[in-house]
């Protein structure tokens, strides 16, 4: 029996919303499932960011234990930061290149990465050259 980690589809048309499952891979889509380990919901909230819920003990022990993510499931753990990048987030596709940026699991907003200010390196730069 292979384990899969997949999406199941609830919600309306034109409305969708997945869970985040464990199941046998014989098994449908929305059919049978082993556990629910979270929710994405693809729409974008009030504050304009996809928002996803994941119990992430849960999804390291089914990786562990050799369950497969499909291939959507993968971007999700790897903008989570669970996974490192599938094979094809490095290669661009056709119609330009991929967001790449971490998001926030909880809110689904991106995450913002400190760079270190252009004035310090300046002045530490500066201070090597009195240093002599």
């Amino acid at each position: 029996m292979v384990v899969r980690i997949r999406l199941s589809r609830f919600g309306c048309k034109n409305k969708p919303f997945y869970r985040v499952m464990a199941a046998d891979s014989r098994s449908p889509r929305d059919g049978k499932h082993l556990e629910v380990l979270g929710y994405y919901n693809p729409l974008p909230g009030q504050d304009g960011g996809k928002r996803m819920g994941l119990n992430f003990e849960r999804v390291k022990y089914w990786l562990s234990v050799g369950a497969q993510p499909s291939e959507p499931v993968q971007r999700i753990l790897f903008r989570a930061g669970v996974l490192p990048p599938p094979p094809m987030v490095a290669m661009g596709r056709k119609s330009g290149p991929r967001d790449m940026r971490p998001v926030d699991p909880m809110t689904g907003r991106v995450l913002h990465m400190e760079k270190p200010d252009a004035s310090n390196q300046e002045k530490s730069g500066e201070d090597e050259d009195h240093v002599e």
